[in-house]
């Protein structure tokens, strides 16, 4: 009953959104640093939080440490899409889906063929030097061991947004545009924990507010359908 709703809201909507967090890439194998698990190793191994190991502070401070945390967890590259991401560029391509608001980093979006994403936290996939602004693929963190350095020996960083730091203002503005305008918001895969990311809900004024996730968010109440089913299993269930 919940998935004809679902698809009916889907076929009805001249404007849909859908904003993601964490919960469409783990069904593609890509762990969670935020989940228990992640925590645990990271304290077992580190000492520190994930929080800690990748805030601004400890970049600056400890950047050998950074990297060879963000080695091991977050640059994941031999994953595939989920049939969530397949799903949701298919809909894009049908001119049912206007935007893909994400909090992952992994790009499988763009993956499985979605275009317009707005990635509110960057992606693994840009890299800059801080000094000379050159730009890098993921090969070059990849390749590197210690701190990766540029040919004029400045620091290559990856373009993701740490801890202590702002999100992009354009992406984050056009995320709010889309939200604004959305007719239905789907959500899937996160607690809705992270902030500012999460606060665009309330710029959300439309027809349907729709909430996929195995656990429960601050928002269920304020839905107009709650799924606590694995992403991916719903998408599938939808014959997109």
């Amino acid at each position: 009953m919940k998935y004809s709703q679902l698809k009916q809201w889907i076929d009805e909507s001249e404007h849909t959104v859908f904003f993601g967090g964490a919960g469409v890439s783990t069904e593609s194998g890509i762990p969670d640093f935020r989940s228990e698990n992640g925590t645990f190793k990271a304290l077992e191994k580190y000492g520190r939080s994930p929080e800690t190991l990748l805030s601004r502070t400890y970049f600056d401070l400890r950047p050998e440490v950074f990297f060879e945390y963000y080695r091991e967890n977050l640059l994941v590259t031999d994953v595939q899409p989920n049939p969530a991401h397949y799903a949701l560029a298919k809909l894009e391509s049908m001119g049912k889906l206007s935007a893909v608001i994400t909090q992952n980093i992994d790009g499988l979006h763009q993956k499985a063929g979605s275009t317009h994403v707005l990635e509110l936290h960057g992606s693994i996939s840009r890299n800059y030097c801080m000094k000379c602004g050159k730009t890098y693929g993921i090969e070059k963190i990849q390749e590197s061991t210690g701190v990766t350095r540029c040919e004029c020996g400045g620091i290559i960083r990856p373009d993701v947004v740490l801890y202590e730091e702002e999100l992009p203002l354009d992406v984050f503005e056009e995320a709010e545009s889309e939200v604004m305008n959305a007719s239905l918001l789907i959500v899937g895969g996160t607690s809705l924990a992270v902030y500012p990311a999460a606060g665009l809900l309330r710029y959300f004024h439309g027809d349907h507010l729709v909430l996929i996730n195995k656990s429960s968010t601050p928002f269920d109440m304020k839905a107009d359908l709650v799924i606590r089913e694995p992403i991916g299993e719903v998408f599938s269930s939808l014959e997109i």
